[in-house]
């Protein structure tokens, strides 16, 4: 059932998540408020500190970067379900503010589903442009990651799935790319590690065929890393 003056999707899942969120969408559209007194509380970096964000949705959010990356000055400022309008919004605020070396980008999954409303590819590839050129802007290098594949493998994954069509990820996958190599950007490409033979995430990488687990993230970690040096390089 959907809520008055939010068109259904189709997707009773998503329509009732997104009615959830409307007190979200009208007071803090970008949830500014969830890593405030974070921010306010994060020391300055030390001086050669490789500070590196990871910014991003649930994907980044879930990541608990101090168990893969020990020992790393690495934030983690994902909040789960946002799309890229969302993160645009808070693109300073979480990233810029915080003075890091480099700033790890993955988005997009949310607005194929269209968690915050239909969007057109060309959109999220200017949202995704807007952030790299605020990054640029203030000297912080930019690390866009590919988007991750999804399976329906199991009956948790068929949801998120029907909501993220593989050739839509495929298509921002390849603009991405191009728009690293035309910009001289690290490409973080999670995808070609992750899939298989259908072109589906691997079963074994994600439960619910969307969030990685524990095998997942450790093939995203060396993944990652090597972005990074590269980026600070």
């Amino acid at each position: 059932m959907s809520t008055p003056g939010i068109p259904p999707t189709g997707f009773p899942g998503l329509d009732q998540y997104r009615a959830s969120r409307i007190a979200m969408f009208t007071d803090d559209y970008g949830q500014l408020a969830r890593y405030r007194d974070a921010n306010a509380a994060l020391a300055a970096p030390t001086a050669g500190e490789n500070r590196v964000v990871f910014f991003g949705d649930s994907i980044t959010d879930i990541w608990k970067l101090a168990d893969y990356f020990p020992g790393k000055p690495y934030v983690n400022r994902g909040i789960g379900g946002q799309t890229t309008p969302q993160m645009l919004v808070r693109f300073r605020q979480d990233v810029i503010d915080l003075h890091p070396k480099v700033v790890v980008i993955l988005a997009g999954t949310n607005d194929i589903a269209g968690n915050t409303g239909p969007i057109r590819n060309e959109d999220i590839e200017s949202d995704l442009a807007s952030m790299a050129d605020l990054a640029r802007a203030n000297g912080i290098r930019v690390v866009f990651s590919s988007l991750l594949p999804v399976h329906n493998y199991t009956e948790r994954s068929k949801d998120f799935f029907a909501q993220r069509p593989p050739a839509r990820i495929q298509q921002l996958n390849d603009w991405l790319k191009q728009y690293c190599v035309k910009n001289k950007i690290a490409y973080l490409d999670y995808l070609t590690a992750m899939v298989d033979d259908k072109g589906l995430l691997k079963k074994d990488l994600a439960d619910d065929g969307l969030h990685p687990n524990d095998a997942g993230y450790k093939i995203m970690v060396p993944l990652a890393e090597a972005a990074i040096a590269k980026a600070i390089k």
